[in-house]
């Protein structure tokens, strides 16, 4: 696994051993950051974490900072190599415990222009995530206004019904979905 473009296109990322973390395929991080950017200047959350691969994806693009936030061991030792080893510690934060222990430290360290989410696809399609998910963006200190929320979840699966923030638009590549939400509760249809 490579960062796709930016300042670190190119350099490998390491990706924690075994099963249990599921990298974002290249394709799809190309397709999110296409229609992302620019992001010069941008906060950016990245739950979830894994590997760090979107959230080192975006600062190669010019985010000027990232918060991650992943449980899993292994994925927290690569997240850590990953940055020492690209050389981009000093603009990342890394929180090493369970969504649900960290919502204060997040909304502390906030607020964000970009939420990026990438729950295991069983927590998304049994809805175990919503509720986590819904009580993080209601804080205000969260997102900006001007911000967007996208969640990455399997293409089988219908997108996360959240009432903090509306759907905007899902799009599918292959097994894999990107669901991009924005601030405001007021109902939207997501357009394929």
């Amino acid at each position: 696994m490579r960062v796709i473009a930016g300042a670190l296109r190119g350099r490998r990322l390491r990706a924690p051993r075994g099963r249990d973390t599921r990298p974002t395929p290249d394709r799809v991080r190309e397709a999110l950051f296409a229609a992302l950017e620019p992001l010069e200047g941008l906060r950016v959350l990245d739950l979830y974490a894994g590997s760090g691969a979107l959230g080192i994806e975006a600062l190669s693009r010019g985010a000027a900072h990232l918060v991650l936030v992943e449980r899993s061991h292994a994925a927290l030792s690569a997240v850590r190599d990953n940055l020492a080893e690209l050389g981009i510690g000093a603009q990342a934060i890394v929180l090493g415990t369970a969504l649900e222990r960290s919502l204060a430290a997040i909304s502390e360290l906030g607020p964000y222009d970009l939420v990026l989410a990438d729950p295991p696809y069983a927590d998304v399609a049994s809805e175990r995530v919503t509720p986590l998910l819904d009580r993080l963006l209601a804080d205000r200190a969260v997102l900006r206004p001007s911000g967007l929320v996208v969640i990455e979840h399997a293409a089988r699966d219908r997108p996360p019904e959240l009432r903090a923030v509306r759907l905007v638009r899902t799009r599918t590549y292959g097994d894999t979905a990107l669901s991009w939400y924005a601030p405001g509760a007021e109902e939207a249809s997501p357009r394929a």
